[in-house]
């Protein structure tokens, strides 16, 4: 058995033990993807929004940042396929696939920018593009993602670096390994405005701080809100910060809010959002706009112009090489200028590797959503850093971890979950929340937070209809639901699918359609797998009662609704069997995470008799039958 980091008490052991659980995730998951390449079947990829077929290749040209670009547009879905996993950054290959369905792989790249059906995908110089503009023999062209080498290699680099380093991040390393006591400043509180009490202490607390410090922000806390404060008195004391955080969604989340507090953004990396706002911050759009590009993109297309000349004369090198130095001179002054104006950048963890930042340090790095986040993700820009604040929940969903052997060994433990066990004087917990009505936050204060959130007074007793129950329990077991495993793997169960949207349209009736629509009351229907989610959408598409209220009501996977909340949520929990076995049902902190998006109406449909085996369900069921008695 592999002693805990406590018990070893030695940063570089465990260090190395995390690259042994990252390295045994990688080889599963790459293991994995060429098996499910090869088994699982373009339709089933299309499905899961890994891929797009067929599409219909745009243009080609070159962007801001000098990069071979190709635009590709989906030509075809329906609305159970409208969802994809792409976004900026992540790989792709291009392929073709004919009668026989033999597919052949053409050439891969980065998606460089997505928005709907469109996508544009960065690709090296000299890729055989026009393969595809006309495919021989009527083949359909399609884009699929493609296994993630890159940003292993970073997180294992990152890792290295770290076991090796001196100085400051070598300080870092072994304070956030061991028990030692982080350094503090100390100074009176300072109050602000529009902050609560626990709020206002952990902006405090982040100021304080010379080391580390934790924003610890259960649901409906006002995380983000607090996080903003801290990162604009930070800067009254600092000329710049490093934003990151796991996901380009979360990114875009936290950079619009400082960009709305009046603070200079540069957004490392294109938004999962494509709007004015979004891309006004980034690093692209930002370049292109300066006064210097247009004649640095005469020069590069004069560059480009002389490679393709097939007679050389002798000063061909000579124009090469002055039209290069003048290119590189350009590029500089620009980037100069867009760093040195800019007080927050803005990226992945990931994306903190940019050569754009080689060399550059910063006093503080937030980290936001860091419980969603490996550890060794972390330490990619810890490095350029000389104090680290980290803001999420690791009481809600935890970083994917596809190996069960790595999860076993503690891949799943996030930087931040480490330093909230050692150093709980480095954390404050935000205890006021303003979404959900008091009964809703109480089964999750009692179970994930030792019961010390407070329901702000405005929402406190908010409901939709009067007398009415905060949380309903169907139990479906009593209709004889029966779950099933498709296909993929996931599970779905159709009885409980039916039953899902039949507990809708009641609620609906007891509101009233006028009432649903004047006050546009929005619905979030989650599943936690995945199946059961194209099932529910399937189901909705063809429900005419519901259809008036199609665009009040979302249907999504658990994962794809954090962040998000709603005035009602209906969670279909599938699972029904008589062994009682309920998979990653398990996995509590995804269930907080449901439960935890309804502001007013939270309706549960699950087999009692099979979940209740389960102490955290059994305990549900027991709260929500209590409710019926007060």
């Amino acid at each position: 058995m592999t002693p805990s980091p406590e018990a070893t008490n030695s940063p570089i052991l465990e260090l190395q033990r995390q690259r042994m659980l990252l390295q045994m995730e990688y080889e599963q998951e790459k293991a994995a993807y060429k098996q499910q390449a090869e088994a699982i079947g373009l339709r089933r990829l299309v499905e899961r929004g890994d891929a797009w077929l067929p599409v219909r290749m745009g243009r080609s040209y070159y962007n801001s940042l000098n990069q071979l670009c190709v635009e590709a547009f989906r030509t075809q879905q329906d609305d159970d396929e409208a969802d994809h996993n792409f976004e900026f950054g992540r790989p792709v290959m291009f392929f073709s696939v004919g009668d026989e369905a033999a597919v052949t792989y053409h050439f891969g790249g980065n998606v460089s920018f997505v928005d709907g059906d469109r996508m544009v995908v960065a690709v090296a110089d000299g890729a055989p593009i026009t393969d595809l503009l006309q495919p021989a023999d009527g083949r359909q062209v399609g884009v699929q993602l493609f296994f993630d080498e890159t940003s292993y290699r970073l997180m294992f680099e990152a890792l290295e670096r770290t076991m090796r380093a001196k100085g400051r991040l070598g300080y870092l390393r072994d304070l956030f390994y061991t028990r030692q006591k982080a350094e503090t400043f100390t100074f009176p509180d300072m109050g602000f405005e529009y902050l609560n009490k626990t709020q206002e202490h952990a902006v405090n607390e982040v100021l304080r701080a010379k080391d580390v410090a934790v924003v610890h922000g259960p649901p409906g806390t006002g995380k983000t809100t607090t996080l903003v404060e801290a990162i604009y008195e930070t800067l009254r004391r600092e000329s710049q910060v490093l934003v990151c955080a796991q996901s380009n969604m979360a990114v875009d989340w936290i950079s619009e809010k400082l960009v709305d507090r009046g603070l200079n953004v540069l957004r490392i990396g294109n938004p999962t959002r494509v709007d004015d706002k979004m891309l006004s911050f980034t690093y692209e759009r930002r370049f292109e706009a300066h006064p210097d590009y247009p004649q640095l993109w005469a020069i590069r297309k004069a560059i480009r112009e002389l490679r393709q000349t097939k007679k050389r004369t002798d000063n061909w090198h000579q124009k090469m090489d002055r039209l290069k130095g003048r290119a590189v001179e350009l590029e500089l002054r620009i980037n100069a200028q867009l760093f040195g104006e800019a007080r927050v950048i803005a990226s992945t963890l990931v994306g903190s590797a940019n050569r754009l930042l080689d060399g550059m340090k910063f006093g503080t790095l937030f980290i936001d959503e860091a419980a969603q986040a490996l550890e060794a993700a972390c330490w990619i820009p810890i490095r350029r850093a000389s104090r680290v604040v980290f803001a999420g929940d690791h009481c809600q969903l935890p970083p994917t971890v596809k190996c069960y052997e790595a999860l076993k060994g503690g891949l799943g433990r996030t930087l931040m979950e480490r330093i909230c066990a050692q150093k709980p004087e480095v954390v404050t917990l935000l205890r006021m929340q303003y979404r959900m009505h008091e009964d809703i936050m109480r089964f999750s204060s009692d179970w994930f937070y030792h019961n010390m959130m407070i329901a702000a007074p405005e929402v406190k007793n908010r409901s939709i209809l009067d007398l009415d129950l905060p949380i309903t329990w169907v139990d479906t077991g009593l209709y004889e639901s029966a779950e099933a495993t498709v296909g993929s793997g996931s599970h779905q169960n159709d009885t409980e699918a039916q039953l899902t949207l039949l507990a809708l349209q009641a609620y609906f009736e007891l509101i009233g359609k006028e009432r649903i629509m004047d006050e546009r009351l929005d619905v979030g229907i989650i599943s936690p797998y995945r199946a059961q989610v194209q099932l529910l959408r399937h189901l909705l598409k063809k429900n005419e009662v519901l259809k008036p209220f199609r665009r009040h009501i979302a249907v999504n996977t658990v994962d794809g609704f954090q962040g998000q909340e709603r005035d009602i949520i209906v969670i279909s929990l599938v699972r029904s069997n008589d062994e009682g076995q309920i998979g990653f049902l398990r996995d509590l902190r995804r269930m907080n995470v449901a439960i935890t998006r309804a502001r007013m109406k939270l309706i549960i449909l699950g087999d009692r008799q099979t979940l209740t085996r389960h102490p955290f369900y059994r305990k549900l069921w027991q709260y929500v039958e209590a409710l019926k008695q007060e």
